[in-house]
């Protein structure tokens, strides 16, 4: 798959492109990140852009919003070239994007947000119509199945949350192309299929557009063109009926995709490195308990806003806790104390790794060793040969795909990113392991790679607590799974089950959800903490 795949030209026949890219050509210092691309994108048409972790696609799309300015090739609107010198520019000719991770100021409301720099004001007059505005974002929200107050601080919202303020903004602009940015990585099914509804609503008004996606399944529901970028370049570009989703793995990655984890492991069942006692906390989570041994993958399943997350920051004493008890190789950790959590073994990667887990503005090797720092002083002085050394292996060992150690970590991909948050909790050697939403934004080889390292990490003997919303992932990695709903414990299933029965038993009242009525949603009133 090395010849540039040229799409059927019948649609070409009758409808003329919206939005060209030609052999644009983009480089930073001496990488080349794209390399002459082309693109297409016809009005009402959804349009996926795929391709592993560093292929191109990001800086395409900045290319596209005006952010990035291409050395060679130009881009064309209504068959007219435009020079794209500002976001404001690209946003005056009807580009709007949805980025992968949210972009909100959290101390502005959800209605500030979505009519930032657009705020309505009443006719003649200076000051703001915040009336109009609540009302209009009210009906925007419920028009994705929200119901978000307008007034409430963007500060705490869930990703999902967050996500679906940032579509109810780009619903708000008079948009011709609308560029969407893994946008289900957060959502529960039944808000992805109102995603889906809503771009196609936005197609047959002739909007263009742009779907970036690792989730194949989707992509082939929602898309009719797809576009494959793999070290900067056009692999394939063509109607999605003429290729298969073999051949499109194939041509992201260069390989034929490789068959489904085999689990190798047997866990120690006497073992025991983390249990989890009727743990509680008011209007998030009740009477939780579960055990996850050494060697042993435990995966938790539930729904989006079911309490899963809650949960691992409690268990790991990054939030409070007001009943039960948390154990870690044997020893009770006090709530609120991520500190001892880490002395007692413990390692945890959180769902937000922008927010909670990285430094944008540090380099690569900082990152990585973070967590080592203490280790590594003398009189007050980093050991920074030292440090470079170690964070040199290890990220060797993880294969960060990066242009230097010294590079800003907020330059890199979601999947080289995950990589570096892996690496450094992986530097202490830890017995338990925490993982939330692991490849939630990772291409479908930095997938693979991923899971191969839990698995190879639950073989050497760790115990793996693993939260995700991707069922088929779930499935794949774990040895037993527990279902979350609405804050409580629904019941638990072996590793063979199927998607249907985690999603049902996510979605109906299991066997362990019995007693009390469900706990009544706060959408996350608690604040998101910094990880240790």
């Amino acid at each position: 798959m090395d010849n540039v795949t040229t799409a059927s030209r019948m649609q070409d026949t009758f409808v003329s492109p919206a939005f060209e890219v030609r052999g644009v050509d983009r480089s930073f210092g001496i990488a080349r990140v794209l390399c002459d691309v082309s693109l297409v994108l016809y009005p009402g048409e959804v349009h996926a852009l795929v391709g592993e972790n560093g292929a191109g696609k990001s800086t395409l799309i900045k290319v596209l919003t005006g952010v990035y300015t291409p050395d060679r090739g130009h881009i064309e609107i209504d068959g007219r070239e435009v020079h794209l010198r500002s976001p404001g520019d690209a946003q005056g000719r009807g580009i709007t994007a949805i980025y992968q991770e949210p972009t909100l100021f959290p101390d502005l409301s959800v209605a500030e947000n979505v009519f930032i720099g657009r705020q309505p004001r009443p006719k003649a007059r200076p000051w703001l119509d915040r009336r109009k505005m609540r009302a209009d974002t009210r009906a925007l929200l419920g028009e994705v199945g929200s119901l978000i107050p307008p007034g409430r601080l963007a500060r705490g919202l869930s990703l999902a949350e967050m996500q679906l303020v940032e579509i109810s903004a780009a619903m708000s602009k008079d948009t011709r192309l609308l560029i969407v940015d893994e946008p289900t990585a957060s959502l529960t099914p039944a808000e992805v299929e109102r995603l889906f509804m809503l771009l196609r609503k936005l197609c047959s008004t002739g909007v263009s557009v742009l779907f970036i996606g690792h989730r194949l399944e989707e992509i082939y529901e929602i898309a009719q063109r797809v576009t494959v970028l793999r070290d900067g370049a056009v692999i394939v570009s063509c109607l999605l009926g003429e290729i298969t989703e073999a051949g499109l793995i194939e041509a992201m990655v260069g390989r034929p995709g490789e068959a489904r984890l085999t689990r190798r492991r047997a866990s120690r069942a006497d073992d025991v490195m983390l249990k989890i006692e009727n743990l509680g906390r008011r209007g998030l989570f009740q009477d939780i308990s579960f055990t996850v041994h050494a060697g042993e993958v435990v995966g938790m399943a539930g729904l989006v806003g079911a309490g899963r997350s809650e949960i691992a920051r409690a268990a790991f004493g990054i939030d409070r806790y007001d009943t039960g008890q948390v154990m870690m190789q044997g020893r009770r950790l006090p709530p609120g104390r991520p500190d001892l959590a880490v002395e007692a073994g413990g390692a945890y990667v959180p769902e937000d790794r922008k927010a909670q887990s990285l430094a944008d503005c540090l380099p690569v090797y900082q990152n990585i060793s973070i967590l080592l720092i203490r280790g590594l002083m003398k009189f007050g002085l980093v050991k920074r040969r030292q440090e470079q050394t170690i964070a040199a292996r290890l990220f060797r060992e993880f294969g960060v795909k990066a242009q230097s150690l010294t590079q800003s970590v907020g330059e890199l991909s979601g999947g080289n990113q995950q990589k570096v948050v892996l690496a450094k909790w992986l530097a202490l050697h830890p017995k338990v392991l925490i993982l939330d939403e692991p490849t939630r934004g990772v291409d479908v080889a930095g997938k693979e790679e991923i899971h191969k390292l839990i698995d190879s990490l639950a073989s050497e003997g760790l115990a793996i607590l693993v939260i995700s919303s991707d069922m088929p992932e779930i499935l794949t990695l774990s040895d037993r799974v527990i279902v979350i709903r609405e804050g409580r414990f629904a019941g638990e299933l072996p590793a063979d089950s199927s998607a249907a029965e985690v999603l049902g038993l996510s979605i109906s009242r299991g066997k362990g959800a019995a007693g009390p009525e469900p706990l009544a949603r706060t959408h996350h009133q608690h604040e998101h903490r910094r990880e240790p």
